[in-house]
């Protein structure tokens, strides 16, 4: 994706977050709407990469296996 598409597409997913809050909504409830988002793109970009543990692998390292 280019740049300014990638860019417009932010704003335009930006625009969306805002007009769904409540008209009482606080900057923080919209900061913590950017925040999930922001990992949860980041969580699918992995994902697409290959960057990835298998379940067994994750509770052997926290010596839960």
């Amino acid at each position: 994706m280019a740049s300014a598409d990638k860019n417009t597409s932010i704003k335009k997913e930006a625009a969306r977050l805002v007009r769904q809050l409540p008209d009482t909504a606080s900057w923080d409830d919209l900061m913590y709407e950017i925040i999930v988002r922001q990992k949860i793109e980041a969580g699918l970009s992995d994902l697409r990469e290959g960057r990835k543990h298998d379940h067994a692998s994750i509770r052997s390292e926290f010596g839960l296996a």
